[in-house]
């Protein structure tokens, strides 16, 4: 009952109304537009409840969005960590002779990353 009534639930709730209500308006006036003779009205006549369902299933998957647990993060960080390590032993393992002139490069492309970035515009 929590999950219903917290302060983010409220906000969306009321986002959902609003949603609803812009929707319903923007169908009516379509289905107006449609009886009058204008034929691409009913084609809108149509989306705008589509829309208004694509807001109810956003509305939902947003409230029932939870967060992930700690011991859930930990065993991200784990799994991210072991990944790293083991790319870093892949790459060890396939490190051959550099060229010195592709080395230089490297190491000067290195050294461009580390440099603060200069603004590029509004000289």
């Amino acid at each position: 009952m929590r999950r219903y009534l917290s302060a983010r639930a409220l906000v969306l709730h009321l986002a959902l109304v609003a949603w609803l209500a812009g929707c319903t308006a923007a169908d009516w006036w379509q289905v107006g537009r449609a009886v009058h003779g204008n034929q691409l009205s009913y084609l809108y006549a149509i989306e705008w409840p589509l829309l208004a369902v694509l807001g109810v299933l956003g509305w939902y998957a947003l409230l029932h969005l939870e967060r992930p647990s700690e011991d859930e993060l930990e065993g991200r960080r784990a799994y991210e960590a072991e990944m790293r390590a083991a790319a870093q032993a892949a790459r060890e393992a396939h490190r051959t002779e550099e060229d010195p002139a592709l080395a230089a490069y490297n190491d000067h492309l290195a050294q461009l990353t580390r440099q603060p970035k200069r603004r590029l515009f509004g000289h």
